[in-house]
């Protein structure tokens, strides 16, 4: 209650503060208690996000710790009790923290709500600020200490062992094909943002070696973490500052100057390289490296906005809220829900939570700084996302993320829409920015839009550009690497089933080949396939894996006897259940059936129905739990309504 009362004296301060900049004529603006958000200053929006999330922290995401989940921090977590110097690595809290949130940090929280912009401003910002209090955050601590109980392992797992085999069996497939068509997406993002750009290319390359020395530090030294940071700052910041005029130079321009067939090679060659080696040798240290370059820039572009107070230009609502945009073709409800996925709530999150990250909790109670805090962080860079694309003019940003043939229609019925600062960021920037639709391109110009309205630094804009790519960049490829380790230990589990051998996580043999079978399977999809074809995907069936772990989660704590506190999460899970399904009907027989796209209505289809076939299971033993009216005591002396291996 206290969040949900601060969070509606959010919305009134919202409101005194808006009708800054009149943007839009009377006309335009939504009549009623909306019109108040017109024209508002975007600092306003920076200083209510972090009210609200700082908030939350303090008194939901403790009242999830104490009250839901009763985490107890006398509970030998598996990375202490399972250590191998692999996978279950007990690791400090803060470093643990970068490698989660550089995790589950990729494409979504920037790229999503970018694209929800179409709908103008407000449906994007308080789809952020409550869906991930009330429903994200929600999600990954519930996520995480479910796989913390468990052993450390997948949802499929843990959706066996709490709903049953069958239904754990059917999840295992949902998210492993999920999952494959997840980093398929992200890694396109990534292509169409690193192909000939020799500058980015080099700055993410560089934080490989800078990770492996920092690894090595941190491991073979004690209470290193701290001299690990600062060499591995400087290193980055001296390689940041330099690169742009070491690619001037003919012999390392074109040794990073690769093309887009190139790019799609090396990724997934890089995501088998992450996911076979020891964890704290690359990907611990790279995440925790790359997570101060993903929140040092987003405080950059905080203070930016602190400094330029800019207003934000886009519309409350615009007319495509009712659908028929350049931009997503569909009505704001329920297509806000899936297109901004990563920044409210995202099952991708749930893949990280029962993967990497329980592998290394040292002690129960981090949870909640782990995982809500993650999250909320996630949640505070959506909102930076959507205020850096919605200071541009609203003719500019169709403009860049519409087709030329879509933004030639959109002129023709709104002329209101035409391009106004666009010529001269290509002018200064130069290149062409017309039609470079996906999010990414805007969000770039928005930022650098953004940064070279301070002094001194109008001259910059190229420079600032060339940055955001590169930053947009680190974000996704973090995701990959995690994501595809995780890959692999779902395909160690659903192997092991069969040969005993691949279930054993320090046997090399099975790790390479599991590895490079998953691997193949989404690297094919980005050699072969594009954005548009793969990326429509993501959002719906990103959706539905969350609503799968919310429903799953709510199963294991019925059966801990928390009837009441379950509620936290059954609601969140039933909200998503709704609009999700919602969207996938819509996308399947509005969009894909009639514009004859009956491959993504099979796979849209098909993750559909394996999901009713989860929730059927779930729904089934939550009536079972419920009719259960006596406890016993588990292993630790806690009352449950019914024991489970953990």
């Amino acid at each position: 209650m206290k969040v949900f009362f601060t969070f509606l004296v959010a919305l009134g301060f919202m409101a005194s503060s808006a009708g800054a900049a009149d943007v839009v004529t009377q006309e335009e603006m939504v009549s009623g208690f909306w019109s108040y958000f017109e024209g508002m200053n975007a600092l306003t929006l920076v200083f209510v996000s972090l009210l609200v999330f700082a908030i939350a922290y303090r008194f939901y995401g403790v009242f999830i710790a104490n009250k839901v989940l009763r985490l107890d921090a006398n509970r030998v977590t598996p990375a202490v009790k399972y250590a191998d110097g692999h996978d279950y690595v007990a690791t400090n809290k803060n470093v643990l923290f970068g490698h989660h949130f550089a995790a589950i940090a990729a494409a979504g929280p920037l790229v999503g709500p970018v694209l929800a912009a179409q709908f103008g401003y407000l449906p994007g910002a308080l789809w952020i600020l409550i869906g991930c209090v009330l429903g994200g955050a929600v999600h990954d601590m519930v996520v995480l200490f479910a796989s913390v109980r468990h052993k450390a392992q997948s949802l499929a797992t843990i959706t066996e062992r709490e709903v049953g085999p069958f239904t754990g069996t059917v999840a295992g497939f949902a998210v492993l094909f999920i999952l494959i068509l997840t980093l398929a997406g992200l890694s396109l993002a990534c292509v169409s943002a690193m192909h000939n750009a020799p500058w980015s290319l080099f700055i993410v390359a560089i934080t490989m070696p800078i990770a492996i020395l920092m690894g090595l530090i941190m491991r073979f030294r004690r209470n290193s973490v701290g001299l690990a940071s600062l060499i591995g700052i400087g290193l980055l910041l001296i390689g940041i500052i330099s690169g742009h005029s070491l690619m001037q130079q003919d012999v390392l321009g074109w040794m990073f100057d690769w093309d887009r067939t190139t790019v799609s090679l090396a990724i997934p060659a890089y995501g088998f390289v992450a996911s076979v080696l020891p964890i704290w040798f690359l990907l611990v240290p790279r995440d925790y490296l790359s997570t101060y370059l993903k929140i040092g820039t987003i405080l950059m572009l905080a203070l930016g906005i602190v400094f330029v107070r800019p207003d934000l230009m886009m519309h409350t609502f615009t007319p495509f809220i009712y659908g028929g945009g350049p931009v997503i073709n569909g009505p704001v409800l329920p297509f806000i829900f899936i297109t901004i996925a990563c920044g409210a709530i995202s099952g991708f999150h749930a893949i990280i939570g029962t993967g990497t990250t329980p592998k290394m909790i040292g002690n129960e109670r981090e949870i909640l700084f782990v995982g809500y805090g993650a999250m909320l962080t996630e949640g505070f860079v959506a909102i930076m996302a959507l205020i850096a694309a919605c200071t541009m003019m609203p003719g500019d940003y169709f403009a860049i993320n519409s087709s030329p043939e879509a933004y030639a229609a959109l002129i023709q019925a709104h002329p209101n829409f035409n391009v106004v600062d666009l010529p001269f960021f290509e002018e200064h920037i130069g290149i062409d920015l017309h039609g470079r639709t996906g999010g990414a391109v805007s969000l770039a110009v928005g930022m650098a839009h953004i940064f070279r309205n301070i002094p001194y630094m109008d001259h910059l804009m190229a420079y600032w550009y060339n940055f955001a790519v590169m930053f947009e960049a680190v974000f996704i490829l973090t995701a990959i690497d995690a994501g595809t380790r995780v890959g692999r230990f779902f395909l160690q589990e659903m192997l092991g089933k069969v040969h005993p051998k691949f279930a054993e996580k320090e046997w090399m043999p099975g790790v390479v080949i599991t590895s490079a079978i998953f691997t193949f399977l989404w690297g094919y999809l980005v050699y072969t396939g594009n954005i548009s074809s793969i990326w429509p995907l993501f959002g719906l069936s990103n959706q539905l894996l969350a609503t799968c772990a919310l429903i799953v989660c709510t199963t294991m704590l019925l059966r801990l006897d928390r009837k009441k506190y379950a509620l936290a999460v059954s609601i969140p899970g039933l909200f998503m259940v709704v609009v999700t399904f919602w969207a996938g009907y819509l996308q399947v027989f509005t969009q894909y059936i009639p514009n004859k796209q009956y491959l993504l209505a099979v796979l849209g289809s098909t993750v559909m129905v394996l999901m009713v076939f989860v929730l059927y299971g779930s729904f089934k033993k939550w009536y079972e739990l419920m009719r259960i009216k006596t406890t016993v005591k588990d292993a630790y002396g806690e009352e449950v309504r019914q024991l489970a291996v953990e």
